[in-house]
């Protein structure tokens, strides 16, 4: 697809894509405080996953057996297809009910392009995020869009599960095996990418990656009646496990020789690339990370890395943790042991 004069490239029309283009935990920590309150100062017994404490869907209790989930997320291009674009911001956004053990639904887009981005792209995102919500289970019911000179696109979605089934960042326990189902890099490659250093067939895999749905992961999880998980991106690794160790009041222990990376992040992480959120990161994991001597510079930088559409992050009872991991391979999921749940607060990485 081209513009008036050469091929159109997403990336030209944004300073930073992606999950990197979040506002970071560290500023949002303070901003929302409070904001979780309902009526007389607290929220309904019926608002069973909210603010307070976050968690990766809102989830509202309306039969015994049933809760409605709802999420939204959106950010500007990482990528400079149009349909790969599409199927990012769509997997990603779907990924927070995924996340909370439930099915998908509808969605809404939520989009701001400029008013003369070419009908053809357009079209193609649209296109590319309706295929992955009907891969996930649902249907595209609608949405809303805004012009906006840099491109923004994602979902607001709407899902359901059973209200004594979810999983709750508060889910894990001491003794538990941490699984995580998709390799860590994605800030990484997407801005090398921009420095001209990441190597096609690395952003690819990326690519490829970060289009995959956590929906056959989420059902695996759910089947052994895992009920601690949350996924892992713009936070990256460290800052969604912070959530996990607060939400849980438990230390999560991180192999940092165990994370899996992508092909080409580990270069670029030593070669000084780094994304703008990782610094937000950094701030925020800082007052309560430990990390171990003699961890390599490289791994540090991977494990606070923004991911896109990254994968789930499971506190697995150890007693069922191989039964997990087969299960998970049979579907065709890859997963990684990466840690392990603690007595104790924050996040350690040795």
């Amino acid at each position: 697809m081209t513009t008036a004069d050469r091929p159109l490239r997403l990336t030209e029309l944004t300073e930073c894509g992606g999950c990197a283009a979040k506002l970071g935990a560290d500023l949002l920590a303070e901003a929302l405080s409070g904001l979780g309150a309902g009526v007389q100062g607290r929220a309904p017994a019926d608002l069973i996953a909210g603010l307070e404490p976050p968690d990766d869907a809102a989830a509202y209790r309306v039969s015994d057996d049933l809760a409605i989930l709802g999420t939204l997320d959106f950010f500007p291009p990482l990528v400079d297809d149009p349909a790969a674009y599409g199927e990012i911001a769509a997997a990603n956004a779907l990924s927070d009910v995924f996340a909370m053990g439930g099915r998908v639904l509808f969605a809404l887009s939520i989009a701001a392009f400029p008013e003369d981005f070419p009908k053809p792209a357009l079209a193609a995102v649209f296109e590319a995020a309706a295929a992955k919500v009907r891969e996930a289970g649902g249907i595209l019911a609608g949405g809303h869009t805004i012009r906006d000179p840099e491109p923004k696109y994602g979902l607001a979605v709407i899902g359901a599960a059973h209200p004594d089934r979810l999983f709750r960042k508060g889910g894990a326990r001491p003794g538990d095996v941490l699984l995580l189902t998709k390799r860590l890099g994605t800030g990484l490659l997407v801005s090398g990418r921009r420095q001209g250093r990441t190597v096609d067939a690395d952003l690819d895999a990326a690519i490829t990656q970060m289009r995959t749905l956590n929906r056959t992961a989420s059902e695996v999880l759910a089947r052994h009646g895992i009920r601690g998980a949350t996924d892992v991106t713009g936070f990256g690794l460290l800052g969604h496990g912070l959530e996990m160790a607060r939400a849980s009041g438990v230390r999560l222990a991180l192999d940092a020789a165990a994370l899996p990376a992508l092909d080409g992040s580990l270069a670029l992480a030593r070669a000084g690339v780094e994304t703008g959120g990782a610094a937000h990161n950094r701030r925020f994991t800082g007052p309560s990370l430990v990390v171990g001597e003699g961890v390599a510079a490289e791994l540090v930088t991977l494990a606070h890395d923004p991911q896109t559409s990254g994968g789930l992050l499971a506190a697995v009872p150890a007693s069922g943790v191989e039964g997990v991991e087969a299960d998970l391979a049979a579907a065709g999921v890859s997963s990684w042991r990466v840690g392990t749940v603690e007595d104790g607060s924050g996040v350690a990485l040795a």
